[in-house]
Parts: C-alpha cells; sequence; structure tokens
C-alpha cells in the first residue's frame, strides 16, 4: 500500500513562476492535491487513495524540472552549503561590472576605444554569468512556459545584441567617442553594455543572497532534529546493551544515564531524577521526576540513573510531532503566498507584451530605434518580479524557522500571518517568560549571620550542576565570599543536596 502523503525535494527552481507551473503538474492528477513552496523547493502531496511516486515525479519532468521523494534521513544532515558554481559567478560578476558601469556612467573616465573595452569585460559576465538565466529561459521556452528568468534573459540579450551592433554599424564605435550619463531623455550613439552587466550580476547576487537565506532558515529545522538523541541503552534480560535509538520498541526498557538525552517518550519505571525540558517544553527549569512520571524524548537526563518504558518510539514520539508541525508549516502556502503567486504567473507574460507595446510605440512616435529599443530593455528589466514571487515565501520561511530555533513552534504559516491581529498574549507558565537563570535576590538567616549561610550553601551547592546550585554559588562569589567545595557531596533527586561541611552532615534544598 502506497503512502497517501508524499513530500518531493524539486530541482530547477528559479521562481514563483516555476512553483505555480509544477504545482499545475501535480494537481492534474486525478485525486491529488499538492502544494508547491517556491522558498523550500519542496512540494508537500496528499491524496484520499493510492499515490504512485514515479507518476508524480515524471508529471514534474514532463514540465521541466528534477523531483526525487524526500528521504527523511536527509533531515538530519547539515545542510549543504551555497554552490560553490554560484559563488564564483557573483564574484567575476562583481568584478567586471563594477568597472563597466564607471566607465559607462562617468566620463571623466573614458578614454579613447573605452566602449570596445566595456564592450569586451560585458561579455563574459551576460554570457557565462548570466548562464543560470538563459539556460531556465530556454527549457521553460521548450515547455511552452515563460518565468521570470525569461524577463531576465531576453532583456540581457537584448541590450547586448543591440550594443554590440551599435558598436560595430554605427557612429557608437568610433575612437573617441564619449557617452555622458543622461538623466533625462537618451543620449545619442547609446550603449547598454553596462545594463546587461547590471542586470546579470545583481538578480544573480540575489538569487546568491536567497540560497544562503534559505540555507540558514532551514538549519533551524535541523537544529531542532538534532536534540534527539542518536543511540539509546537497551535493558535485555538484566544486561545493558547500546543500540540505535530507531531499534527501541514500545515496550523496550531504557537506561539513561545522567547527562544523556532520553531517546524515547515513556514512564519511569526505577530511579530518581531532574529532567531537563527545556528544549522540547520551553519549561527552563528542571522537573523533578520519580517512577511513575512520564518522560519525553529529547529532554536530558540531570540526575541519576533512570529506567525508561518506551510507550512511544521514532516518528511517534512528541519530539518528531513538534518537528512535522514545522516541516509542515515551512512547506505550506498562507493565503497572501497564493495570491501573489497567482499575480506572478500572468504578470511575466504580460511584461512582455507591455514591453513589445511600449517599443513599438516609441519607434512608430518618435522613429528613433535606439529611444524604442531602450525603453523596451527598460521596461523588461524593471518590471522583472523577483522579489514580488521571492519576498512573502522568504518571509514564512525564516519567520517559522527563526521561531523553531527560539523554541516556538509555529503550527502553519496561515498562523504567522495572522499574528498582526493578536493585541493580547496568554502564557500558561512563567517558565515560558524566564531566561532559565535563576539568581539570588534576598538571603534571610534566622539566627545565623548571612554570610556564613551563603558560604555554607555554596560549600554544598558548587558539587552539582543545578541551576539553583550555581544561582547560590554565582551569588556567593559576587560578594566577595571565596569558598572550596564540601566533602561527600550527593544530590537528591527533588530534595536538594547533600553532604558535609567540615565533618558536619549539611543538606541544602526544599524544607521537604
Amino acid at each position: 500500500m502506497r503512502p497517501h502523503h508524499v513530500d518531493l525535494a524539486l530541482e530547477g527552481m528559479t521562481c514563483a513562476t516555476c512553483a505555480g507551473r509544477i504545482e499545475g503538474a501535480l494537481t492534474a492528477i486525478p485525486g491529488v492535491t499538492a502544494t508547491v513552496n517556491f522558498a523550500t523547493e519542496r512540494a508537500s502531496i496528499d491524496s484520499d487513495g493510492e499515490l504512485d511516486t514515479t507518476q508524480l515525479i515524471a508529471s514534474v519532468t514532463r514540465v521541466g524540472y528534477g523531483a526525487r521523494v524526500i528521504d527523511p534521513a536527509e533531515l538530519r544532515q547539515p545542510e549543504a552549503p551555497v554552490s560553490g558554481a554560484l559563488t564564483a559567478r557573483v564574484i567575476v560578476g562583481l568584478a567586471l561590472t563594477i568597472p563597466i558601469v564607471a566607465l559607462s556612467m562617468i566620463a571623466e573616465f573614458q578614454f579613447p576605444g573605452f566602449q570596445w573595452v566595456v564592450g569586451a569585460a560585458a561579455t563574459p559576465v551576460v554570457t557565462w554569468v548570466a548562464w543560470p538565466f538563459h539556460r531556465a529561459a530556454l527549457s521553460n521556452l521548450r515547455h511552452g512556459a515563460t518565468t521570470m528568468d525569461t524577463l531576465v534573459s531576453l532583456g540581457v540579450t537584448v541590450a547586448y545584441a543591440w550594443s554590440v551592433y551599435a558598436l560595430f554599424f554605427t557612429m557608437a564605435g568610433t575612437i573617441g567617442m564619449r557617452m555622458p550619463m543622461e538623466l533625462f531623455g537618451f543620449a545619442d550613439h547609446a550603449l547598454y553594455f553596462e545594463s546587461a552587466a547590471v542586470v546579470s550580476t545583481f538578480v544573480l547576487l540575489g538569487r546568491y543572497i536567497e540560497a544562503r537565506a534559505k540555507r540558514t532558515a532551514r538549519q533551524s529545522l535541523t537544529a531542532l532534529l538534532e536534540v534527539a538523541a542518536k543511540d539509546a541503552i537497551l535493558l535485555v534480560n538484566g544486561r545493558e546493551v547500546s543500540v540505535p535509538a530507531g531499534a527501541v520498541q514500545v515496550g523496550d526498557r531504557v537506561v539513561v544515564l545522567a547527562g544523556a538525552i532520553v531517546p524515547v517518550d515513556g514512564v519511569i519505571i526505577d530511579g530518581r531524577s531532574t529532567i531537563d525540558a527545556s528544549s522540547v517544553t520551553g519549561e527552563s527549569m528542571p522537573v523533578d521526576v520519580s517512577p511513575g512520571s512520564a518522560v519525553i524524548g529529547g529532554t536530558i537526563n540531570s540526575g541519576g540513573r533512570l529506567v525508561i518504558e518506551a510507550s512511544a518510539v521514532g516518528s511517534a514520539t512528541e519530539l518528531a510531532r513538534l518537528t512535522r508541525m514545522v516541516e509542515e508549516a515551512q512547506a505550506g502556502k498562507a493565503p497572501i503566498q497564493r495570491t501573489v503567486d497567482t499575480i506572478s504567473a500572468v504578470f511575466v507574460p504580460l511584461v512582455i507584451v507591455l514591453a513589445a507595446l511600449a517599443g513599438l510605440g516609441w519607434w512608430w512616435t518618435t522613429g528613433s530605434v535606439d529611444t524604442a529599443l531602450a525603453v523596451a530593455v527598460s521596461t523588461l528589466v524593471v518590471a522583472c518580479p523577483c522579489a514580488l514571487g521571492l519576498a512573502t515565501p522568504m518571509a514564512l520561511l525564516v519567520g517559522t524557522g527563526r521561531g523553531a530555533r527560539s523554541g516556538i513552534i509555529i503550527r502553519g504559516t496561515d498562523v504567522l500571518e495572522s499574528t498582526r491581529r493578536i493585541d493580547t498574549i496568554v502564557f500558561d507558565k512563567t517558565g515560558t517568560l524566564t531566561a532559565g537563570k535563576p539568581s539570588v535576590v534576598n538571603v534571610i538567616a534566622e539566627g545565623a549571620d548571612v554570610r556564613d549561610v551563603v558560604e555554607a550553601a555554596a560549600r554544598i551547592d558548587s558539587g552539582t550542576d543545578h541551576p539553583i546550585a550555581r544561582a547560590i554559588a554565582t551569588h556567593a562569589s559576587s560578594i566577595g565570599i571565596d569558598f572550596s567545595a564540601g566533602d561527600n557531596i550527593e544530590a537528591v533527586p527533588g530534595s536538594g543536596v547533600r553532604g558535609l561541611l567540615d565533618g558536619s552532615p549539611t543538606i541544602v534544598g526544599s524544607v521537604e
């Protein structure tokens, strides 16, 4: 029986229009509903019946993109760095574009024959640096589609081609020609090498920044997964056996040593300790546990040895559920994003038509090919809606990722969008609002010297790592008390710490 839900990793998307085409191809399959997120490069697919992953991948391939089923194990892998080829193209583009712009826009820098140097420098920019745009535009053209890459590729190609023509066949190539910058109107014998170079380089720079932002946001999900234990100590016939955490079954008994991560959800059978659940529940202070207490996988055993009977393992644990919530939130689309995607889908062909009409209109009224071309290219370049298609999904991706990193689990992007209407926030526990670092604010010593009480408590507490014990020891040091640790210090889960001070039994903890 094939699964009724599948997540696909997508390849080759460059804009929101691409996401719309893939989504359309997937939803065309009877009984399938799909959501494609451009920012996460992922398709989330559901069906009431069986899902044929081969058919899904074939549908994506037919519209010119790549797809593969996501392996859950991939989520544990660190995010790959930004492509070295992309980084190299950006560096070369910037290195060549800056002098191209300076020579083209500042008349004082223009030496005899400068335009030939500019043309030569612009050639690798509009070919090699801009190749990702040309490649995507050609691929989409073969499938009868236009995307934002089509605008960039067309604008860059037309501007460069016209400039080459003007350089060889008009007065623009004359040695000694100057090309001053005109704020209004159009200069005679204008060349557009700098426009082609600037658009190629800076749109590609935007892609580079986008890739880094995606990587950073996805790392938050990886960090959430890293909370889970990778290994467990299984109790088999009284023997302790180390096994991968994924091998533990419901009903198995596992041993969790002090300082170790609890590998499964379960109930304590033996042992007393304190559990640091801050990474899962947000509770800043350790919680005392004893036989019968429920524990959650991903929390940390801060005290003694525990024996836990597993009640939920693997994808059924609470931590796995929280992780799925973040994944679904990042893969989903908010209502505003669906609106943006709809606009982007019709925007590209509309801009191409408007650019052609604008160029023809100026050529008809002025008779100047230079002016008509400048207007058409400007329309193509300025109207490129990259920000329109990227801003919304990227904001939602970063928002959900940042929330996960800060311990805030967002159930869906629609929830994130609706937060603008919030005027009151109610918290169910004070621990959510603390930094998790207690400090001493007052000391009451009945019938004893305050400094003596603080020193005695600090000497006992210095032998344990409990947050309250650390706070007492830190307070003692802050008021100038030099102290050494006591002897035979032992933590008593749920009660405090006991030990010997100069041979005298001393207890620091709750009055119970």
